[in-house]
């Protein structure tokens, strides 16, 4: 999946040694977690607004220098990875990097998580089974084979969580046979941990996922 087009060039970048007026005024007017800091042009990294509280307009970027936060990407990385570096960054907008350290533009996780949501596995008819096994025991092609053995089909399959020697696998079927195929992974040793219509499922992603929850409206 390409996302190189949902690249915004809109939001500002500030030099580290302008005042934080603008700043200010940037986190005011928006709803953007961070903005990006340079040096003479060469990416410094990112004012957060959960440090408004502490800027004074008369002051200079400069002397938040060693509390900038320092994560980006570029355009050669994965959608999954970007995904992943908003979530462990509890930001919703990242910086993009050239290899000389420049700032190209930035992502809006809006932007996104949007393209995600419009891929067939949110959008083809089915249903969501999340399962767990031993992260020793499982494979994909032995999910795979699973979910085919009852006629149905696998639209789609990522880990959504991996802890204590035990992987969560998120699973998008399609067909009419989503309780046989649960059933058969329960003959595999799998647990099941979530089995739902795509209704019911987003639903209760909306309810449950706080962070998706503060920046979009799925």
């Amino acid at each position: 999946m390409q996302i190189q087009n949902q690249i915004i060039t809109t939001v500002p970048i500030y030099e580290v040694s302008e005042t934080l007026k603008d700043a200010i005024q940037f986190f005011e007017e928006t709803t953007y977690s961070h903005v990006a800091i340079t040096e003479n042009g060469t990416y410094l990294g990112l004012l957060s607004e959960n440090d408004l509280a502490c800027f004074e307009p008369d002051k200079k970027i400069e002397e938040f220098r060693y509390e900038l936060e320092n994560f980006f990407v570029t355009k050669e990385t994965s959608w999954l990875d970007v995904l992943e570096m908003f979530s462990r960054n509890e930001a919703n907008i990242l910086p993009i990097l050239d290899q000389n350290q420049i700032i190209t533009g930035y992502y809006d996780l809006e932007d996104i998580v949007s393209v995600f949501i419009d891929t067939p596995f949110f959008k083809e008819p089915g249903g969501i089974l999340v399962v767990s096994v031993g992260i020793k025991d499982y494979s994909f092609s032995e999910i795979a084979q699973i979910v085919e053995s009852n006629n149905a089909r696998l639209l789609g399959a990522f880990i959504t969580n991996s802890e204590n020697d035990i992987v969560e696998i998120t699973l998008k079927i399609g067909g009419q046979n989503l309780n046989e195929v649960a059933q058969t992974f329960r003959r595999y040793n799998y647990t099941i941990v979530f089995g739902n219509s795509d209704d019911q499922f987003l639903e209760d992603l909306k309810q449950r996922s706080d962070y998706l929850e503060k920046y979009l409206n799925v």
